[in-house]
Protein backbone atom coordinates (compact mmCIF):
# COMPACT_ATOMS: atom_id res chain seq x y z
CA UNK A 1 0.00 0.00 0.00
CA UNK A 2 1.10 3.48 -0.96
CA UNK A 3 0.20 7.12 0.09
CA UNK A 4 -3.01 7.72 -1.90
CA UNK A 5 -3.80 10.54 -3.95
CA UNK A 6 -6.51 12.56 -2.41
CA UNK A 7 -9.65 13.93 -4.41
CA UNK A 8 -8.33 17.48 -5.47
CA UNK A 9 -11.10 20.12 -4.11
CA UNK A 10 -11.69 23.76 -5.50
CA UNK A 11 -9.13 26.00 -4.47
CA UNK A 12 -6.90 22.77 -5.48
CA UNK A 13 -7.92 23.30 -8.78
CA UNK A 14 -7.71 26.77 -8.76
CA UNK A 15 -4.16 27.06 -7.70
CA UNK A 16 -3.91 24.45 -10.99
CA UNK A 17 -5.83 26.85 -13.24
CA UNK A 18 -3.19 29.48 -11.99
CA UNK A 19 -0.26 27.41 -12.69
CA UNK A 20 -0.86 26.77 -16.05
CA UNK A 21 -1.71 30.39 -16.75
CA UNK A 22 1.95 31.01 -15.58
CA UNK A 23 3.18 27.27 -17.67
CA UNK A 24 1.69 29.06 -20.75
CA UNK A 25 3.41 32.62 -20.66
CA UNK A 26 6.41 31.24 -19.49
CA UNK A 27 6.39 28.70 -22.27
CA UNK A 28 5.45 31.55 -25.12
CA UNK A 29 8.14 33.75 -23.70
CA UNK A 30 11.19 30.91 -23.95
CA UNK A 31 9.50 29.54 -27.53
CA UNK A 32 10.58 32.55 -29.51
CA UNK A 33 14.32 32.76 -30.36
CA UNK A 34 16.21 34.71 -27.58
CA UNK A 35 19.80 34.83 -27.10
CA UNK A 36 19.80 35.06 -23.78
CA UNK A 37 17.69 31.68 -23.36
CA UNK A 38 20.69 29.35 -23.37
CA UNK A 39 22.46 31.55 -19.93
CA UNK A 40 18.68 31.59 -18.44
CA UNK A 41 18.43 27.68 -18.90
CA UNK A 42 21.88 26.73 -17.90
CA UNK A 43 21.61 28.68 -14.47
CA UNK A 44 17.88 27.59 -13.90
CA UNK A 45 19.48 23.86 -14.38
CA UNK A 46 22.54 25.13 -11.89
CA UNK A 47 20.02 26.57 -8.96
CA UNK A 48 17.79 23.11 -9.32
CA UNK A 49 21.09 21.11 -8.44
CA UNK A 50 22.31 23.66 -6.22
CA UNK A 51 19.05 23.78 -4.45
CA UNK A 52 18.48 19.65 -4.36
CA UNK A 53 21.97 19.30 -2.49
CA UNK A 54 21.70 22.61 -0.17
CA UNK A 55 19.19 20.39 1.56
CA UNK A 56 21.68 18.12 2.30
CA UNK A 57 24.13 19.74 3.53
CA UNK A 58 25.93 19.51 0.57
CA UNK A 59 26.53 23.63 -0.43
CA UNK A 60 28.28 25.04 -3.12
CA UNK A 61 28.40 28.91 -3.82
CA UNK A 62 26.21 30.03 -7.13
CA UNK A 63 29.93 30.39 -8.85
CA UNK A 64 30.43 26.40 -8.41
CA UNK A 65 27.26 25.71 -9.18
CA UNK A 66 27.29 27.48 -12.93
CA UNK A 67 30.78 25.73 -12.99
CA UNK A 68 29.30 22.40 -12.50
CA UNK A 69 27.14 22.15 -15.28
CA UNK A 70 29.34 23.82 -17.14
CA UNK A 71 31.80 20.75 -16.06
CA UNK A 72 34.57 23.40 -15.27
CA UNK A 73 36.76 23.11 -11.94
CA UNK A 74 34.98 24.58 -8.51
CA UNK A 75 36.42 27.87 -7.15
CA UNK A 76 35.08 27.34 -3.35
CA UNK A 77 33.64 23.67 -3.02
CA UNK A 78 35.12 21.36 -0.40
CA UNK A 79 35.53 17.75 -1.80
CA UNK A 80 32.92 16.23 -0.73
CA UNK A 81 30.08 18.50 -1.39
CA UNK A 82 31.43 18.96 -4.94
CA UNK A 83 31.80 14.84 -5.53
CA UNK A 84 28.00 14.92 -4.35
CA UNK A 85 26.97 18.26 -6.29
CA UNK A 86 28.65 16.43 -9.27
CA UNK A 87 26.84 13.13 -8.86
CA UNK A 88 23.48 14.72 -8.72
CA UNK A 89 24.42 16.72 -12.11
CA UNK A 90 25.46 13.49 -13.64
CA UNK A 91 21.42 11.64 -12.45
CA UNK A 92 19.70 15.09 -13.34
CA UNK A 93 21.53 15.63 -16.87
CA UNK A 94 20.03 12.11 -17.13
CA UNK A 95 16.82 12.31 -16.07
CA UNK A 96 16.35 15.51 -18.79
CA UNK A 97 18.06 13.21 -21.29
CA UNK A 98 15.12 10.80 -20.92
CA UNK A 99 12.34 13.44 -21.16
CA UNK A 100 11.77 12.75 -24.42
CA UNK A 101 13.04 8.87 -24.81
CA UNK A 102 10.64 6.84 -26.62
CA UNK A 103 11.64 4.02 -25.28
CA UNK A 104 11.72 4.83 -21.46
CA UNK A 105 10.17 2.75 -18.56
CA UNK A 106 10.01 3.51 -15.24
CA UNK A 107 11.54 0.32 -13.13
CA UNK A 108 13.59 -0.57 -10.20
CA UNK A 109 16.69 -0.40 -11.75
CA UNK A 110 16.22 2.92 -13.04
CA UNK A 111 15.96 3.86 -9.79
CA UNK A 112 18.82 2.08 -8.41
CA UNK A 113 21.32 3.27 -11.31
CA UNK A 114 20.12 6.89 -10.26
CA UNK A 115 21.12 6.24 -7.28
CA UNK A 116 24.41 4.94 -8.51
CA UNK A 117 24.91 7.89 -10.25
CA UNK A 118 24.35 10.22 -6.99
CA UNK A 119 26.51 8.05 -4.86
CA UNK A 120 29.13 6.52 -6.05
CA UNK A 121 31.90 8.73 -4.83
CA UNK A 122 31.04 6.70 -1.17
CA UNK A 123 30.85 3.15 -1.40
CA UNK A 124 29.79 2.91 2.08
CA UNK A 125 26.52 4.56 1.56
CA UNK A 126 25.53 1.55 -0.78
CA UNK A 127 24.93 3.24 -4.11
CA UNK A 128 23.12 1.53 -6.73
CA UNK A 129 21.70 -1.23 -3.55
CA UNK A 130 18.28 -1.07 -1.16
CA UNK A 131 19.20 -0.66 2.41
CA UNK A 132 19.96 -3.71 3.90
CA UNK A 133 18.02 -3.20 7.30
CA UNK A 134 16.42 -0.57 8.89
CA UNK A 135 16.61 3.32 8.70
CA UNK A 136 15.73 5.95 11.04
CA UNK A 137 15.85 9.74 9.94
CA UNK A 138 17.24 12.07 13.12
CA UNK A 139 17.11 15.51 13.98
CA UNK A 140 20.47 16.18 15.07
CA UNK A 141 19.57 19.31 16.68
CA UNK A 142 16.89 18.11 18.86
CA UNK A 143 18.71 14.48 19.17
CA UNK A 144 15.19 12.59 18.01
CA UNK A 145 14.51 10.03 15.67
CA UNK A 146 11.68 12.00 13.18
CA UNK A 147 10.97 8.98 10.78
CA UNK A 148 11.41 5.50 10.68
CA UNK A 149 11.28 3.91 7.53
CA UNK A 150 8.96 0.47 6.75
CA UNK A 151 10.90 -2.70 7.47
CA UNK A 152 14.10 -3.22 4.68
CA UNK A 153 12.30 -6.47 3.99
CA UNK A 154 9.15 -4.58 2.10
CA UNK A 155 10.97 -2.27 -0.10
CA UNK A 156 11.38 -4.45 -3.40
CA UNK A 157 7.50 -5.10 -3.42
CA UNK A 158 6.58 -0.86 -2.32
CA UNK A 159 9.29 0.47 -5.20
CA UNK A 160 7.67 -2.07 -7.65
CA UNK A 161 4.07 -0.92 -6.55
CA UNK A 162 5.13 2.68 -6.88
CA UNK A 163 6.78 2.05 -10.33
CA UNK A 164 2.96 0.33 -11.14
CA UNK A 165 1.61 3.44 -9.99
CA UNK A 166 3.88 5.71 -12.21
CA UNK A 167 4.01 3.46 -15.13
CA UNK A 168 -0.29 3.75 -15.33
CA UNK A 169 -0.96 7.62 -16.74
CA UNK A 170 -4.29 8.52 -14.98
CA UNK A 171 -5.35 11.19 -17.89
CA UNK A 172 -7.56 12.97 -15.11
CA UNK A 173 -4.93 13.30 -12.60
CA UNK A 174 -2.71 16.70 -13.08
CA UNK A 175 0.64 15.61 -13.64
CA UNK A 176 2.12 18.15 -11.07
CA UNK A 177 0.01 15.79 -9.13
CA UNK A 178 1.01 12.77 -10.05
CA UNK A 179 4.92 13.74 -9.83
CA UNK A 180 4.44 15.21 -6.10
CA UNK A 181 2.53 11.71 -5.26
CA UNK A 182 6.29 9.98 -6.73
CA UNK A 183 8.36 12.18 -4.46
CA UNK A 184 6.24 11.71 -0.85
CA UNK A 185 5.67 7.72 -1.62
CA UNK A 186 9.65 7.46 -2.56
CA UNK A 187 10.92 9.32 0.37
CA UNK A 188 8.29 7.41 3.00
CA UNK A 189 9.78 4.52 1.50
CA UNK A 190 12.94 5.11 2.10
CA UNK A 191 14.62 2.34 0.30
CA UNK A 192 18.13 3.73 0.35
CA UNK A 193 20.98 3.47 3.12
CA UNK A 194 21.28 7.22 2.10
CA UNK A 195 20.90 9.94 -0.38
CA UNK A 196 16.78 9.40 -0.53
CA UNK A 197 15.68 12.82 -0.44
CA UNK A 198 17.98 13.65 -3.34
CA UNK A 199 16.55 10.57 -5.04
CA UNK A 200 12.88 11.52 -4.72
CA UNK A 201 13.38 15.13 -5.85
CA UNK A 202 15.07 13.45 -8.71
CA UNK A 203 12.08 11.19 -9.49
CA UNK A 204 9.99 14.05 -9.15
CA UNK A 205 11.48 15.93 -12.21
CA UNK A 206 11.39 13.35 -14.06
CA UNK A 207 7.73 12.64 -14.02
CA UNK A 208 7.42 16.75 -14.37
CA UNK A 209 10.02 16.58 -17.52
CA UNK A 210 8.35 13.20 -18.95
CA UNK A 211 5.07 14.59 -19.27
CA UNK A 212 5.87 18.05 -20.86
CA UNK A 213 4.54 20.26 -18.32
CA UNK A 214 7.09 22.62 -19.09
CA UNK A 215 10.44 22.88 -21.24
CA UNK A 216 12.14 20.27 -19.43
CA UNK A 217 14.90 22.64 -17.97
CA UNK A 218 12.69 24.72 -16.18
CA UNK A 219 9.83 21.80 -14.66
CA UNK A 220 11.64 21.85 -11.39
CA UNK A 221 11.16 22.90 -7.82
CA UNK A 222 13.99 21.84 -6.62
CA UNK A 223 15.14 25.84 -6.16
CA UNK A 224 12.22 26.42 -4.49
CA UNK A 225 12.56 23.43 -2.43
CA UNK A 226 16.23 24.51 -1.65
CA UNK A 227 15.43 28.09 -0.37
CA UNK A 228 12.43 26.32 1.36
CA UNK A 229 13.97 23.38 3.33
CA UNK A 230 12.58 24.29 7.05
CA UNK A 231 9.02 24.26 5.26
CA UNK A 232 9.78 21.24 3.40
CA UNK A 233 10.49 19.03 6.00
CA UNK A 234 8.06 20.42 7.93
CA UNK A 235 5.32 19.02 5.87
CA UNK A 236 6.79 15.62 5.15
CA UNK A 237 6.75 15.54 9.09
CA UNK A 238 3.72 16.20 9.46
CA UNK A 239 2.50 13.87 6.52
CA UNK A 240 4.35 10.90 7.54
CA UNK A 241 3.50 11.22 11.48
CA UNK A 242 6.95 9.62 12.63
CA UNK A 243 6.91 6.16 11.09
CA UNK A 244 5.44 4.41 7.55
CA UNK A 245 1.76 5.55 7.61
CA UNK A 246 0.64 5.38 4.11
CA UNK A 247 -3.19 5.55 5.17
CA UNK A 248 -2.39 9.09 6.19
CA UNK A 249 -3.74 12.15 4.45
CA UNK A 250 -1.64 13.52 1.62
CA UNK A 251 -3.53 16.46 0.89
CA UNK A 252 -0.82 19.27 2.84
CA UNK A 253 2.09 17.82 0.81
CA UNK A 254 0.21 17.79 -2.17
CA UNK A 255 -1.01 21.67 -1.71
CA UNK A 256 3.24 22.38 -0.37
CA UNK A 257 4.05 21.33 -3.86
CA UNK A 258 1.48 23.47 -5.58
CA UNK A 259 2.48 26.34 -3.83
CA UNK A 260 6.00 25.35 -4.60
CA UNK A 261 4.99 25.02 -8.25
CA UNK A 262 3.48 28.47 -8.25
CA UNK A 263 6.38 30.58 -6.69
CA UNK A 264 8.85 28.63 -9.10
CA UNK A 265 7.26 29.55 -12.37
CA UNK A 266 6.60 33.23 -11.20
CA UNK A 267 9.78 33.66 -10.42
CA UNK A 268 11.36 32.59 -13.85
CA UNK A 269 8.58 34.36 -15.35
CA UNK A 270 10.08 37.58 -13.10
CA UNK A 271 13.65 36.23 -14.61
CA UNK A 272 13.00 36.05 -18.24
CA UNK A 273 11.59 39.79 -18.19
CA UNK A 274 14.85 41.14 -16.19
CA UNK A 275 16.91 39.02 -18.13
CA UNK A 276 15.59 40.65 -21.54
CA UNK A 277 15.57 44.05 -19.96
CA UNK A 278 19.16 43.35 -19.12
CA UNK A 279 20.59 42.39 -22.69
CA UNK A 280 18.72 45.45 -24.30
CA UNK A 281 20.70 47.80 -22.26
CA UNK A 282 23.94 45.44 -22.44
CA UNK A 283 23.67 45.25 -26.25
CA UNK A 284 23.72 49.51 -26.21
CA UNK A 285 26.59 49.19 -23.98
CA UNK A 286 28.50 47.03 -26.27
CA UNK A 287 27.58 48.97 -29.30
CA UNK A 288 28.48 52.29 -27.29
CA UNK A 289 32.23 50.90 -26.49
CA UNK A 290 32.92 48.87 -29.62
CA UNK A 291 32.97 45.36 -27.70
CA UNK A 292 32.36 42.30 -29.43
CA UNK A 293 28.75 41.52 -29.44
CA UNK A 294 29.97 37.80 -28.11
CA UNK A 295 31.34 39.52 -24.58
CA UNK A 296 27.70 40.06 -24.05
CA UNK A 297 27.49 36.57 -22.39
CA UNK A 298 30.44 37.89 -19.83
CA UNK A 299 28.67 41.07 -19.24
CA UNK A 300 25.61 39.52 -18.16
CA UNK A 301 27.06 36.96 -16.06
CA UNK A 302 29.34 39.44 -14.41
CA UNK A 303 25.99 42.00 -13.81
CA UNK A 304 24.12 38.71 -11.80
CA UNK A 305 26.70 38.30 -9.58
CA UNK A 306 28.80 35.72 -10.97
CA UNK A 307 32.28 35.23 -11.44
CA UNK A 308 33.62 34.97 -15.12
CA UNK A 309 36.90 32.96 -16.13
CA UNK A 310 38.22 33.00 -19.08
CA UNK A 311 37.22 28.77 -19.17
CA UNK A 312 33.25 29.40 -18.40
CA UNK A 313 33.11 32.51 -20.97
CA UNK A 314 34.50 29.92 -22.98
CA UNK A 315 31.98 27.21 -22.54
CA UNK A 316 29.08 30.05 -22.64
CA UNK A 317 30.17 32.12 -25.79
CA UNK A 318 30.43 29.03 -28.42
CA UNK A 319 34.01 29.19 -30.54
CA UNK A 320 36.10 31.11 -28.94
CA UNK A 321 39.99 30.19 -28.01
CA UNK A 322 41.76 30.61 -24.91
CA UNK A 323 43.84 34.03 -26.80
CA UNK A 324 40.77 35.49 -27.79
CA UNK A 325 38.62 35.04 -24.95
CA UNK A 326 41.36 36.53 -22.75
CA UNK A 327 41.78 39.96 -25.21
CA UNK A 328 37.37 39.97 -25.11
CA UNK A 329 38.11 40.39 -21.12
CA UNK A 330 40.49 42.76 -21.58
CA UNK A 331 38.78 44.83 -23.32
CA UNK A 332 35.59 44.49 -20.98
CA UNK A 333 38.53 45.93 -18.06
CA UNK A 334 39.41 48.54 -20.36
CA UNK A 335 35.78 49.72 -20.67
CA UNK A 336 35.13 49.13 -17.27
CA UNK A 337 32.23 46.94 -16.79
CA UNK A 338 34.27 43.96 -15.34
CA UNK A 339 37.28 44.09 -12.71
CA UNK A 340 40.00 41.40 -13.19
CA UNK A 341 41.46 39.68 -10.12
CA UNK A 342 43.77 36.89 -9.55
CA UNK A 343 46.90 36.17 -11.82
CA UNK A 344 47.44 33.52 -14.49
CA UNK A 345 45.20 30.53 -14.24
CA UNK A 346 43.61 31.98 -11.28
CA UNK A 347 42.25 35.43 -12.89
CA UNK A 348 38.41 35.92 -13.26
CA UNK A 349 36.32 38.66 -12.92
CA UNK A 350 33.32 40.60 -10.90
CA UNK A 351 30.87 42.77 -12.43
CA UNK A 352 31.88 46.74 -11.85
CA UNK A 353 30.02 49.04 -10.04
CA UNK A 354 28.51 50.55 -12.92
CA UNK A 355 27.64 47.08 -14.24
CA UNK A 356 25.87 46.00 -11.93
CA UNK A 357 24.03 48.80 -11.25
CA UNK A 358 22.72 48.73 -14.52
CA UNK A 359 21.56 45.06 -13.43
CA UNK A 360 19.67 46.99 -10.77
CA UNK A 361 17.91 48.89 -13.16
CA UNK A 362 16.13 45.97 -14.66
CA UNK A 363 14.92 44.14 -10.81
CA UNK A 364 11.29 43.68 -10.33
CA UNK A 365 9.90 43.44 -6.87
CA UNK A 366 10.47 39.59 -5.49
CA UNK A 367 7.17 39.56 -3.17
CA UNK A 368 4.83 37.02 -4.24
CA UNK A 369 1.61 36.50 -2.59
CA UNK A 370 0.99 32.67 -1.91
CA UNK A 371 -2.00 31.00 -3.78
CA UNK A 372 -3.59 29.52 -1.30
CA UNK A 373 -4.61 32.88 0.97
CA UNK A 374 -7.40 33.35 2.39
CA UNK A 375 -7.12 29.93 3.85
CA UNK A 376 -9.88 27.50 2.82
CA UNK A 377 -11.84 26.94 5.82
CA UNK A 378 -11.98 23.16 4.59
CA UNK A 379 -8.80 22.74 6.02
CA UNK A 380 -8.17 24.94 9.24
CA UNK A 381 -5.13 25.43 10.63
CA UNK A 382 -2.98 23.86 7.97
CA UNK A 383 0.15 25.31 7.35
CA UNK A 384 1.18 26.38 3.31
Amino acid sequence: MLFKTPDLIEVENGVLAKIDDLRRTLGYAMSTSRKWTGLLRRNTFAKAIQGSNTIEGYNVTDDDAIAIVEDQEPLDAEAEAWAAVKGYRNALTYILQLADDPHFAYSADLFRALHYMMLHYDPTKNPGRWRPGPIAVRNDQKGEIVYEGPPAEEVPGLIAELVKSLSHVDLGLPSLVRAAMGHLNLAMIHPFKDGNGRMARCLQTLVLAREGILAKDFCSIEEYLGRNTPEYYAVLGSVGGGRWHPERDARPWIRFCLKAHFFQATTLLRRTREMERLWEILEREIQAKGLPERAIVALSDGAMGYRVRNSTYRASAGDVSENLASRDLKLTVEAGLLVAHGERRGRFYVGSPYLRALRERTREPRKIEDPFQPQDPQLPGMSV
